[in-house]
């Protein structure tokens, strides 16, 4: 079972269980939605202490360094409303991704309530495959891998650079500011090599003027064909 599943699995078992849920979220989950440029986002959340007797929060812990949060009381009464505030660092953060929130309480029944965020960063720019592969001793053949622009703006490669010097690399553009297709090839897979060829871009977006895509050369698996 996946992260995700099983955090909605517990939330919904958790509700489902009389007496247990005191603190809960007028929503499932905390849906997160920053513009791909944004460093940083700030949330506030709603929720209810549907219990009959006061909840008091003792601690909150993030399960990610890139999440903080407060809520505006420490003691709920029954019935009352609170709110929650919260900022996340995207840094490089891209697509979907599944955080939590952890609330200690002095209710024995609900000594840790878990609040989940979903964070949701447009991507703009995407590099497939990421990692190009060879086998130690196989055959040294031009592999590609495509630079896709999929955000409003264009953006222009406007350089490659290799880690190693093991490898020979050239790229050519398709269509302009949208699709550029990279050829990389190693001059010899004797030896185990793991490198990198970073990407420079015009995108005004600070994270998007580097880019990074992989390539090995590995020892086959024994039984592999």
């Amino acid at each position: 079972m996946n992260r995700p599943r099983a955090l909605t699995l517990l939330l919904a078992l958790a509700a489902a269980t009389p007496g247990a849920a005191e603190l809960s979220l007028d929503t499932a989950v905390v849906e997160v939605n920053p513009r791909p440029e944004d460093e940083t986002v700030e949330v506030t959340f709603s929720f209810t202490n549907k219990g009959a007797k006061p909840v008091r929060v003792l601690n909150l812990e993030s399960a990610c360094s890139c999440l903080r949060a407060d809520l505006d009381k420490a003691v709920y009464q029954p019935g009352e409303k609170g709110a929650g505030h919260a900022v996340f660092k995207v840094s490089t953060f891209v697509g979907v991704h599944e955080k939590t929130l952890h609330v200690q309480t002095d209710d024995p029944d609900q000594a840790e309530w878990v609040v989940p965020f979903r964070l949701t960063v447009p991507e703009i720019l995407r590099i497939e495959p990421k990692t190009l592969q060879w086998w130690v001793g196989g055959e040294a053949l031009a592999q590609t891998t495509r630079v896709t622009v999929t955000g409003d703006d264009p953006i222009r490669i406007t350089g490659i650079t290799s880690t190693r010097e093991n490898v020979e690399f050239s790229w050519r553009e398709i269509q302009p500011g949208r699709e550029y297709e990279v050829s990389v090839r190693p001059k010899s897979t004797e030896e185990v090599m793991l490198g990198a060829l970073r990407i420079e871009t015009d995108s005004r977006i600070p994270k998007y003027r580097r880019q990074m895509a992989f390539f090995s050369v590995y020892r086959k698996p024994e039984g592999q064909p």
